[in-house]
């Protein structure tokens, strides 16, 4: 039991430190600007266009709030964009002018469903690879558990393969693969 609930909090950990992760993505100045762009459109509610009639002022003040944070979460969105292009190796220029200039948010949509996989390098001869690959194309090492018989990708805290059943500790894996020792 305290074996499953350990294995609870750190994969509670890793999914925290990954949203951390993709928040440190946002720079500076997509915030600063995304704090004068919701206040630019308080000012424009609230001075600019005043309320003529006083019992409509909470539906302005909803309206106001509502806009504001709409466009500096697009603010918010384009600082996001304009560091994750850069992670992935993507043309930055081109996609910056998509998801700017394409109306209602569709072009961060179209980002986010063509965006390149992130790459990390091989241990052993540097070569860059999708993380989802299981061996190195170059040196053949093994980034990831698989099967032994069925070769399809398992989880390190595996006994078992979940699609064949064979056993996984008669494969031999390296031993930073395994989560227990034999």
């Amino acid at each position: 039991m305290t074996m499953f609930s350990a294995s609870n909090e750190s994969r509670s950990q890793e999914v925290q430190a990954g949203q951390e992760d993709e928040l440190s993505l946002i720079p500076g100045w997509s915030v600063v600007l995304a704090v004068l762009v919701f206040a630019a459109v308080q000012y424009l509610f609230h001075v600019v266009m005043p309320h003529q009639k006083h019992e409509m002022l909470p539906m302005r003040v909803l309206m106001s709030y509502s806009w504001g944070t709409a466009f500096a979460s697009y603010v918010l969105l384009v600082g996001y964009v304009s560091r994750d292009v850069k992670r992935r190796r993507m043309s930055p220029g081109i996609w910056m002018l998509i998801v700017v200039l394409m109306p209602g948010g569709i072009g961060a949509v179209v980002y986010f469903l063509l965006r390149q996989p992130l790459l990390r390098p091989c241990p052993h001869c540097r070569t860059e690879i999708a993380s989802s690959c299981h061996f190195c194309p170059q040196c053949q090492f093994q980034m990831a558990p698989v099967c032994g018989r069925c070769f399809r990708g398992v989880q390190i805290t595996d006994v078992y393969c979940t699609q064949c059943g064979h056993d996984l500790a008669q494969d031999h894996a390296p031993a930073r693969l395994r989560a227990y020792s034999d």
